[in-house]
């Protein structure tokens, strides 16, 4: 073997071990949460907020930052009960620090100057991806109504140690400009006034970096890297799961198609084995070194297995869509805007996709070529170690361990 066959294929495996070793024990999105607060103004300077945050994190957080350990004991007992009217009881009861929890971590400012916030009403409850929510009215006296309002939320930092990449989903209808916006600890602001490109980037670069962050989708797009024989086959896979988890993204995030994590999760992990798995038992069926066909390497032929895997592939797509779409978070009432947010989250998606694919696949495609054995090697170990993964996660998510 070639000195430079053997440092592709170094890199390669390195690449996944660095990919694969980054993964958590059970939830390939790690422990994460999102907010969602809307925001509206009919009158200059008194803008109003609905904010929802996830029930047993708002009880734990606030009751750490109050100290209170009645809340967390009151809220914990709520929690275990599932009763909405005993969870928002507890919220009452404890309003003061929930609610001081809240605005000292989510504020709007106009002018430069910040604005004060007055609870509306009591505690709500709601859900969201099979989650108690709870949701709280906010009324905000502005000194200067005329002036553009800032959005700034660092709710559940990692500093706090119980979630991890909080993401904050803002919709707004202030002042004829409606639209959304997405928030998290590097972006952790926005003005409402902001231009049409300044929008188009945060949610580009939201998409980017769900997808470099969801190592279960990241596995999964390996799986069809290595599994792939030729430029066009992968293509062909890639297009076909880009479609697939298109349509039920767009078609979940906007609340025309809902399936519980608690089936999502675990279908996506079993995606991963499968489609690793495939390449495996492509490999021993088919004995020379490049673990091609005899008389077929080097060219395309979508023959009855391709069509199969496709198929496959496609099936499972729809499913990682609706995992990409639970991520979001999104349930807001349909719009152009709201359709052109999620039209450019998948942009993000698929930009950080491509670059995955079209930096993998032609060092592979060079390892193949020069040294059809070492190839052969280094798919295999990589799509059982994949495979092992998926299997895992499939086993953790179905236990709930």
């Amino acid at each position: 073997m070639s000195q430079r066959v053997r440092r592709i294929l170094i890199a390669l495996c390195a690449a996944v071990v660095a990919v694969v070793g980054t993964a958590g024990p059970g939830h390939a999105h790690g422990f994460a949460s999102t907010v969602h607060a809307d925001v509206s103004a009919h009158d200059p300077g008194r803008p109003h907020t609905t904010v929802e945050l996830e029930y047993d994190l708002l009880v734990v957080s606030a009751a750490d930052a109050a100290h209170d350990d009645a809340l967390f004991r009151q809220g914990t007992a709520a929690f275990e009960t599932g009763d909405a009217r005993d969870r928002a009881a507890v919220l009452d009861a404890h309003a003061d620090a929930v609610t001081g929890y809240v605005t000292d971590r989510f504020s709007l400012s106009s002018g430069g100057r910040p604005c004060t916030p007055r609870r509306h009403g009591g505690f709500t409850m709601s859900r969201r991806d099979g989650a108690p929510y709870a949701v709280l009215g906010l009324d905000w006296t502005c000194a200067d109504g005329d002036a553009a309002l800032e959005v700034r939320s660092t709710l559940f930092p990692d500093a706090e140690r119980y979630v991890k990449g909080t993401k904050t989903i803002v919709t707004y209808a202030v002042d004829g400009l409606v639209g959304s916006a997405a928030l998290d600890a590097a972006h952790p602001s926005f003005l409402i006034d902001q231009s049409w490109y300044q929008r188009f980037w945060e949610f580009f670069r939201l998409g980017a970096e769900h997808l470099l962050t969801g190592i279960d989708h990241i596995l999964f797009l390996l799986a069809l890297i290595v599994g792939s024989r030729t430029p066009r086959e992968v293509v062909l896979a890639a297009t076909t799961f880009t479609l697939a988890h298109s349509v039920t993204f767009l078609l979940a995030a906007l609340g025309l198609v809902e399936v519980p994590a608690s089936v999502v999760e675990p279908v996506i992990a079993l995606s991963i084995a499968v489609v690793a798995g495939w390449h495996l038992w492509r490999l021993a069926r088919h004995r020379d070194p490049a673990g091609e066909p005899a008389g077929r390497v080097g060219h395309f032929q979508l023959d009855r297995a391709g069509w199969t895997r496709l198929g496959v592939v496609f099936c499972f797509g729809l499913v990682h869509g609706l995992g990409f779409a639970g991520a979001l978070g999104i349930e807001a009432a349909w719009s152009w805007t709201l359709l052109w947010s999620l039209l450019v989250f998948n942009l993000g998606i698929e930009a950080v996709q491509l670059a995955i694919v079209g930096l993998l696949f032609p060092a592979l495609a060079v390892l193949r070529r020069r040294a059809p054995r070492a190839g052969r090697r280094a798919t295999g170990l990589v799509a059982a170690g994949v495979a092992v993964m998926g299997l895992t996660w499939f086993a953790q998510r179905i236990t709930g361990a």
